[in-house]
């Protein structure tokens, strides 16, 4: 909950003087009552309308302030809540982008969209509803107490007995609550990962015909948040129950003993309607707390969520005192990496190799071999576990991360595309010159379908760019990687879709438009490779050839078996000659 106080320390004045008004409202409401109970007991027995008409326009002004001030106090508390969840959501959004890839990796990305989502909103509520009825039930009940006490302290005795119960049926039941709501939140997680897995993947599950089945898979998932749910809701719905059975009872005893006392002329008949006015108040105020605190366990638990995303700390800081490499002109460097994701097995082991500036690097080997793992690391994603890593002469670990990332181009596997037009992909929100989305997309092979649309570069593509092809969306991330001229171009699979010979064209633009950029291509297929400086071959996460395509063909047996599996037993025996 201090993450909370801390975001609402800002609105503290616009707060108090809500928190103002709708205590002068609810307390003008106290007042109702006992001026009823006077006009009765005093004012309607001597008969004088004037002095009637005087307090019956009292408690009209009364009812007046208590029904402005609740509505101003209440619009108050919405503006409130409103601007803290925005600011809240706003910095947790922030916060998420700002994570390194193990902290993603561990809070997981369907829990993030979920403390983004339905936490935030439980947060809101919970700020909402402590302002409107934080003060408001509070006040009721206390003053509605303290004035039973001076309409009728008998009676009130019978009230103050049941207080007790009260109290321990809410702070049992509230607690409870918090570790109950943060399981459903839990269980909300799952629901979130299953419907993100399934909408990504709809098109392989149809495929497959497995739509039974991950329907089948949902109804389970969605079956353990209902009872999460329903294990939460019935918790905390005990609350309501046992408080109205045990202020019923005491209002019981309370017209029990006031008959008595009436009877006995120990009490007029005004104090008695008074005071079971004032119960009925304070029952309903005993509801309103009871609320509070379902409200308060929802949000306690969404709120204990947030902060541990937004309390994480910073990951992958700069290390000042990281020092350069000893050897100059080389963009790329690695020196005995071995790095691994947590599941005890190192995914690279023993990396080392160096591309100089203005070269081309293959990448090839078979899947799960550490391939995407590389471009991790290059790019700090990742913090390499043993070895170091070198960009343009300096340690990553030395870089600021945009300085870093600034160096770089990248189209990575499952990369994509926003639901903007051409041109804003392509930019990606850089302010770059039209000459050079233009050259971009040229060099892409990009421009030829582009100019065939309709509104050209004005053209909007829907979410995930699912109205272009394969080849056309891969064209398009790789002009967008190219549009600002990196030093360093990684193509991540990225040429899957296209067909050999504009693949080919594509790597023939590329070398002629980006002379100074160093390229990193990684490929399943030898003809994506083959054709640069140098090719880096990857097996079971080590090096095992690292050299020229014909330096390969004749030292590298994996490398030969890759271009067999490809090309055949004949071309490989005439690529040997």
């Amino acid at each position: 909950m201090k993450l909370v106080f801390s975001y609402l320390a800002r609105y503290k004045w616009r707060m108090s003087v809500g928190l103002f008004i709708k205590a002068l409202g609810t307390v003008a409401e106290l007042f109702l009552p006992m001026i009823m109970a006077y006009m009765i007991d005093e004012i309607a027995p001597a008969q004088d309308l004037a002095l009637l008409i005087v307090w019956g326009a009292v408690m009209l002004v009364c009812a007046l302030v208590a029904l402005f001030g609740n509505v101003i106090a209440n619009r108050m508390a919405s503006r409130v809540a409103r601007d803290t969840t925005e600011r809240l959501r706003r910095d947790l959004f922030v916060k998420t982008l700002a994570l390194s890839a193990r902290q993603s990796d561990e809070f997981t990305v369907p829990s993030l969209v979920s403390r983004l989502s339905s936490d935030t909103y439980n947060v809101h509520n919970m700020i909402g509803m402590m302002q409107r009825l934080g003060v408001r039930a509070p006040i009721l009940v206390i003053g509605g107490v303290a004035l039973t006490f001076v309409v009728e302290p008998v009676l009130a005795l019978v009230l103050l007995a049941v207080v007790p119960f009260l109290t321990v049926v809410v702070i049992v039941v509230s607690m409870r609550g918090i570790v109950l709501y943060t399981d459903l939140q839990r269980a909300v997680d799952g629901m979130v990962r299953k419907v993100r897995d399934d909408y990504t993947g709809i098109r392989v599950i149809k495929a497959l015909s497995r739509t039974d089945y991950e329907s089948r898979s949902f109804a389970a998932i969605n079956d353990r948040v209902v009872h999460c749910e329903t294990k939460a809701g019935v918790t905390m719905g005990i609350t309501n129950p046992v408080l109205n059975l045990l202020l019923n009872l005491g209002m019981t005893a309370v017209i029990l003993v006031g008959a008595y006392r009436v009877a006995s002329d120990n009490a007029l008949v005004g104090e008695i309607i008074a005071f079971t006015s004032y119960f009925t108040i304070i029952l309903n105020a005993v509801i309103m707390v009871s609320r509070i605190f379902v409200n308060y366990s929802k949000g306690g638990a969404s709120a204990k969520r947030i902060a541990q995303v937004l309390n994480a700390p910073e990951d992958l800081l700069p290390v000042r005192e990281a020092g350069l490499t000893p050897r100059t002109g080389e963009m790329i460097r690695f020196e005995g990496v071995s790095f691994g994701y947590g599941l005890g097995v190192p995914v690279v082991k023993d990396i080392s190799f160096s591309v100089r500036r203005g070269e081309s690097l293959g990448v090839i080997g078979a899947t799960g071999s550490g391939k995407s793992t590389l471009v991790s690391l290059m790019l700090r994603f990742y913090e390499a576990e043993a070895g170091k890593v070198f960009i343009d002469g300096r340690d990553v670990r030395s870089y600021e991360d945009a300085e870093l990332r600034g160096k770089f181009g990248v189209v990575l596997q499952n990369d994509f595309l926003m639901a903007a037009s051409v041109r804003e992909n392509i930019d990606f929100e850089r302010s770059l010159a039209d000459g050079a989305i233009r050259t971009a997309a040229a060099c892409a092979r990009a421009d030829g379908f582009i100019d065939a649309l309709e509104e050209g570069y004005e053209s909007e593509l829907t979410a995930r760019g699912a109205n272009f092809s394969g080849g056309q969306k891969q064209r398009l991330l790789i002009a967008r990687a190219l549009a600002g001229r990196p030093d360093i171009l990684i193509l991540d699979d990225s040429s899957s879709a296209l067909d050999y010979k504009t693949d080919a064209q594509l790597r023939s633009a590329i070398l002629e438009n980006f002379p100074e950029t160093t390229i990193v291509m990684i490929a399943q297929r030898i003809s994506s490779v083959r054709f640069a400086d140098k090719i880096l071959v990857l097996d079971g996460g080590r090096i095992v050839g690292f050299g020229s395509d014909k330096e390969l063909m004749k030292t590298c047996e994996v490398y030969r078996n890759i271009y067999r599996s490809q090309h055949g037993e004949e071309e490989a025996e005439h690529e040997d000659e």
